[in-house]
């Protein structure tokens, strides 16, 4: 998710609801959905049916078309990018497959899955696509094809009014919670070596496979922080209504990118095709709003050097 491992609610929207529910990408600060709802009505707004594209349909290859449709994996934890409502996943991620899909006359699907688990998914062939807000890194590119749509980096979370007064320069000896797999995961111990090096206690980095799981720890006063995606930091402020807040500021900004594997021909050419023409024609943005999420870009790219 940015999650390198990258980047995933949280609570108090009933637990039920956050059970069922994994930069610089930021949730609109007076909408969270853009459109005035609350968010877990977002997915209220339809997006146009896609014009499928003639030229790129004809770049997909045949054994991945074969049966009209591509399975996408996902960690379905992580609102507002991919999460599940109302038994359907909902979200960025899934309505941007979905437009992708229809430009390229092919059926996206999505299937739930643990974050860790996705990438050796796609290179065993379980899946023939993955959107569920990675971070484009080295280690990865060097695995699976990855292209460019998005923006985001790392946020922070605290209980409302900051009791411990935390920044993120004095988390040494706190307990913090973090989703298994996540590039925060990797920050979390890069800044725990330098407590120790600091002779201060190191932090306690809480993993969870799910981002929920995360955010009820944080709302259970269990732990005094957590590290997530900035989009799914906002998103989880405003869904526990103003339970929690962001603390220090956005970083590690670093784009997302969608999961191909390798050695599928045009496939990653077709994918990158129908991204830059759904940002072209205005779709990806209606996409954006009705999410409430910035970090929108204006290029698709097939594995772009990372940044750093």
């Amino acid at each position: 998710m940015a999650r390198p491992t990258r980047p995933k609610l949280l609570a108090v929207v009933p637990v039920l609801a956050l059970a069922t529910l994994s930069a610089c990408g930021t949730v609109n600060d007076q909408n969270p959905t853009g459109n005035g709802a609350n968010p877990s009505q977002a997915q209220s707004s339809a997006i146009p049916t896609v014009t499928k594209d003639d030229k790129l349909a004809a770049m997909v290859p045949a054994d991945i078309k074969a049966d009209g449709k591509v399975l996408v994996g996902q960690d379905q934890s992580y609102p507002p990018n991919e999460f599940v409502e109302n038994g359907q996943a909902v979200g960025m991620d899934v309505d941007l497959g979905k437009a992708i899909g229809q430009k390229l006359g092919i059926e996206f699907s999505f299937e739930n899955s643990n974050f860790d688990g996705i990438i050796p998914a796609i290179k065993a062939g379980r899946y023939e696509a993955a959107m569920s807000s990675f971070t484009i890194n080295g280690d990865r590119l060097k695995e699976v094809d990855m292209i460019s749509y998005f923006s985001a980096g790392t946020s922070g979370a605290v209980l409302k009014g900051n009791p411990d007064k935390l920044t993120l320069d004095t988390l040494c000896g706190k307990n913090v919670a973090v989703q298994k797999g996540t590039v925060q995961v990797d920050d979390l111990a890069t800044r725990s070596d330098k407590c120790k090096s600091a002779g201060q206690p190191e932090i306690n980095v809480q993993q969870f496979q799910n981002q929920t799981d995360a955010n009820l720890a944080l709302t259970a006063k269990r732990v005094q922080a957590m590290l997530a995606d900035s989009p799914v930091i906002d998103y989880a402020i405003k869904a526990t209504n103003g339970q929690l807040e962001q603390v220090g500021q956005v970083y590690d900004t670093a784009p997302y990118g969608i999961i191909l594997p390798k050695g599928k021909g045009d496939y990653a050419k077709a994918v990158q095709g129908a991204v830059q023409a759904l940002i072209d024609d205005g779709t990806y943005k209606k996409i954006l709003d009705k999410w409430g999420v910035q970090g929108g870009v204006s290029k698709a790219e097939v594995n772009p050097a990372p940044a750093g």
